[in-house]
């Protein structure tokens, strides 16, 4: 497998009392492949993995491979704060036919470099999946400098992606492609595609994030394969109101988004999270229809 494209972070669907919601999860996989993303990942930030217990967990990553069928692979995340657990999620995942696991490591009272690598590579030993490392210190509070993330892509082989979403982004691709290169190693962002273009400029082989219109990020990617840097700003400049207003903190944004597009029933967000107020529901309605208007959002949009 290569690790470049679109790649969406899927928010993970519940009914009104905050069970899984699995038919809208298929739903949101099916409408995925048909926009044409080149993989999907399950249980990362954007889909509430700190709020599921191992069940569901499990739950979610057999019906992302079994509704995928083999046309795109799913990754899962599978970090924990324990090494040992992080082994065992990395198990379950592959038990489960993930075809891929992403890892990232948890801040320690007094940090350590020399952990972190073995970290990653007590992990590598004991799976045979690869592995996409993920850098986001706004959710671990781990903060990996260019030379350590260098360090573990000489040494863990089964290390195939980077997933940078450490700001300022666009300076730090510069500073690691050429060990990613050297090795291999694919890079993805995320961040909602707040800073798309200018990380595609930098060279960048995709994303890998949860904005719930990937059409747009497909179509800036292909751009930039092809060396129209023009097209990839005039398409990140019409949707860059969609894509900030969607950036807010929370998932209530994106999970509504996702119920106006036809794959969730509902909007629900998992205690102690908020599901989306009238007034933002409202403002949200403002921004699609300024960005897209008369657009049928419940079917892939032209962009």
């Amino acid at each position: 497998m290569h690790f470049s494209g679109v790649f969406p972070i899927l928010a993970t669907p519940f009914d009104h009392d905050e069970g899984l919601d699995l038919d809208s999860f298929r739903r949101s996989i099916e409408f995925m492949i048909e926009i044409g993303v080149d993989g999907i990942t399950v249980l990362g930030i954007l889909g509430e993995a700190n709020r599921l217990v191992d069940r569901e967990r499990n739950a979610l990553i057999t019906a992302a491979v079994e509704t995928s069928s083999g046309r795109i692979p799913v990754i899962a995340g599978s970090t924990h704060h324990g090494t040992r657990a992080t082994v065992e999620l990395c198990r379950e995942a592959a038990a489960c036919g993930a075809s891929a696991v992403m890892i990232t490591p948890s801040r320690e009272p007094t940090p350590s470099d020399d952990q972190i690598v073995e970290y990653v590579s007590m992990v590598a030993e004991v799976t045979a999946l690869p592995l996409i490392l993920q850098d986001h210190p706004a959710s671990t509070q781990v903060h990996m400098s260019v030379p350590l993330i260098s360090r573990i892509i000489e040494s863990v082989p089964n290390v195939v992606c980077l997933k940078e979403e450490a700001p300022p982004v666009p300076p730090r691709i510069s500073a690691l492609l050429p060990t990613l290169r050297k090795n291999q190693v694919t890079l993805l962002t995320a961040l909602g595609g707040l800073y798309g273009a200018f990380e595609l400029e930098r060279g960048s082989d995709g994303f890998m994030t949860g904005f719930a219109f990937p059409e747009v990020l497909l179509a800036m990617t292909k751009a930039a394969r092809e060396g129209d840097m023009n097209r990839v700003y005039a398409i990140y400049t019409r949707f860059l109101p969609l894509i900030v207003f969607e950036q807010q903190p929370g998932l209530a944004i994106r999970k509504e988004i996702y119920r106006l597009r036809a794959c969730f029933r509902g909007n629900r967000v998992r205690h102690p999270g908020a599901t989306i107020d009238p007034p933002a529901a409202k403002q949200l309605a403002g921004v699609l229809e300024r960005v897209l208007p008369g657009v049928d959002i419940t079917r892939p949009i032209p962009v």
